[in-house]
């Protein structure tokens, strides 16, 4: 399951021939955040856009003592603690996709998290004891949400939420939201893999967007996916398992964990991509497609309409929903 504060680009955007006011970057939200606004675009935009990520990103941050989410899971097993209305949604949004997944995808796996500490500079690889011990803390249906009060309980001390997997994509929306409110027609967002499309391109082509080899560094891509939208947005959420990782022993611990195991998810995916107008959604939905594994993610997907998914497997083949328009340029993948 991937619960994280820093997942790392995994999409490559292709150059666009439309000129554009250079793009600007942040660092929030555990990644480089970047908008590209073309034509139109203003200073003023951007600072509302990055205010209202930093903004979010002081909500939701576990690396942040003051933030709703560390307040809430401070006071675990103790008290309910009333949230702004942003953090509310997207809790209240990842319980759901807690239970439509069985737990698979949990917004409370924040002590697995923890123990594990991949992306981090302790990351180890913990004892049967210490993981026997933390997963019984991991479990949505103890969470209980007041939507007349925003509040959140944690009904057990010990537990902890992690909104890694799902915060990125409501910022994208929000920062999509911005810009369309201000009238701009085509921009770009990258979130460090969650990207976002808005309008299209000059010359009514489509965007091509890079696919990350999950098998290789950040940069080199085996796939090309094209997405063209008018007056919508697209977004493209990749989860894989070169996000973040250690090797121990030769063998390589990434940072999609099991809410059931404890350990590494193992169910023969490599990453999984979502194409969809949602975002925040998308976010949600790339972690626990993973996490489910192919046969049962492709059974939830019927969930999700206009929802599109590259599968990329252990063995380098490629699985694509008919929607999508994604083509394998990489020699060593083969899409079936």
């Amino acid at each position: 399951m991937v619960y994280n504060n820093c997942l790392f680009a995994l999409l490559l955007i292709f150059a666009s021939c439309a000129p554009a006011s250079p793009s600007r970057s942040e660092y929030a939200l555990g990644t480089v955040c970047t908008v590209t606004l073309f034509e139109q675009s203003k200073d003023s935009v951007y600072r509302d856009i990055f205010a209202r990520i930093r903004e979010i990103d002081n909500l939701m941050s576990v690396n942040i003592p003051s933030s709703d989410v560390s307040r809430i899971n401070a006071a675990a097993g103790i008290a309910g603690i009333n949230v702004n209305k942003d953090t509310f949604t997207v809790i209240e949004r990842a319980v759901f996709f807690a239970e439509i997944s069985g737990g698979a995808f949990d917004p409370s796996v924040g002590p697995l998290v923890s123990l594990w500490g991949i992306g981090g500079d302790d990351a180890s690889v913990p004892s049967q004891e210490e993981i026997d011990k933390t997963l019984p803390m991991i479990n949505w249906q103890d969470i209980e949400l007041d939507a007349g009060t925003h509040s959140v309980f944690l009904k057990r001390e010990g537990m902890a939420l992690d909104l890694g997997a799902i915060a990125k994509g409501y910022a994208a929306d929000e920062a999509a939201a911005l810009i369309k409110n201000a009238g701009i027609k085509r921009a770009i967002i990258d979130f460090g893999g969650n990207i976002v499309t808005l309008g299209e391109k000059k010359d009514k082509t489509p965007w091509k967007i890079g696919i990350q080899n999950p098998n290789e560094r950040r940069g080199l891509y085996f796939g090309v996916l094209q997405v063209k939208n008018t007056d919508s947005k697209q977004t493209i959420v990749t989860s894989g398992v070169n996000e973040r990782f250690f090797e121990k022993d030769g063998v390589r611990y990434h940072h999609i964990l099991s809410t059931s195991t404890g350990y590494p998810v193992r169910d023969g995916l490599l990453s999984v991509t979502i194409i969809a107008a949602n975002s925040m959604d998308a976010d949600a939905l790339s972690t626990t497609l993973f996490a489910l594994g192919y046969e049962e993610g492709v059974k939830l997907l019927g969930a999700f309409q206009g929802t599109e998914v590259v599968f990329v497997f252990e063995d380098n083949s490629v699985r694509v929903t008919p929607g999508a328009d994604f083509s394998v340029i990489d020699e060593w993948f083969v899409r079936k």
